[in-house]
């Protein structure tokens, strides 16, 4: 079985690999938001996010100017049905330069699958694993649009994509390879999931948690793996079934 490998590593000041791509969606943005920017090649605002972008990052720099904060964290592309965002908004990030993309015909998808779709057409990288895609505003909120950002993770099966917010992150774990994920224990964990959204698990092992998994058979009305424990710095994971796997995240200390 192929092994996939994964890590948080985007979740620490400094990191060489993979490339990443930032979408900022409609939520709070979580307080490590600027380090994600750091790391991102591409930076998309869907819709309203950048509404958050604009009022909220000065406040992460409450000694410096926020004309230059702004400044400093422009989005490349805002994008999206264009319902949320403010018209002042987008001609102060237009007047700067950020390509707008107003997609409104589209109402089949929702902004974080239009966001995916341009930055796989935009970044080839996307296709072979080289490129991880990293999403603030996915968790919390209405609890449809959170359902809504999950099932993308499902629509784009190919492409890491990893839902954040300030408490957890969330990504698939997709059937068929030998999982691989070592964990951050500065910044991530110690609790952590194994979700079986889409379909029932016949049978899934793991090593490394608290309460491991031997072929073990998970399904909504039965048993789902919640409130488990990272025991180790790597953990493995093979599923016969789509698994989401989450894990908690650290906030930093004031």
């Amino acid at each position: 079985m192929e092994l996939m490998t994964h890590s948080s590593t985007f979740l620490l000041p400094q990191v060489s690999s993979p490339t990443y791509a930032l979408i900022v969606l409609n939520q709070q943005l979580p307080l490590f938001t600027p380090i994600l920017w750091n790391h991102a090649k591409l930076h998309i605002c869907a819709d309203g996010g950048a509404n958050r972008l604009h009022d909220e990052m000065p406040s992460m720099f409450p000694n410096e100017d926020p004309s230059a904060i702004r400044r400093r964290y422009k989005p490349d592309v805002i994008t999206g049905d264009m319902d949320s965002v403010r018209e002042e908004i987008l001609e102060f990030y237009a007047n700067m330069g950020t390509e707008i993309i107003n997609l409104s015909q589209d109402q089949n998808t929702t902004d974080l699958h239009k966001c995916v779709a341009l930055i796989c057409s935009r970044m080839p990288e996307v296709n072979n694993s080289n490129l991880a895609v990293l999403v603030t505003g996915a968790l919390g909120g209405r609890f449809d649009h959170e359902m809504g950002n999950i099932n993308v993770l499902y629509r784009f099966p190919q492409t890491p994509i990893i839902l954040l917010s300030d408490d957890c992150l969330i990504y698939l774990l997709s059937k068929g390879y030998r999982h691989e994920i070592i964990v951050q224990s500065s910044v991530e964990g110690p609790h952590c999931g194994l979700i079986p959204i889409g379909a029932p698990c016949a049978s899934t092992t793991t090593s490394g948690l608290q309460w491991d998994l031997s072929a073990a058979e998970m399904h909504f009305g039965g048993v789902i793996s919640t409130s488990n424990i990272v025991r180790e710095e790597k953990i493995t994971i093979s599923s016969d079934s789509d698994i989401l796997w989450t894990i908690s995240i650290r906030r930093p200390s004031p």
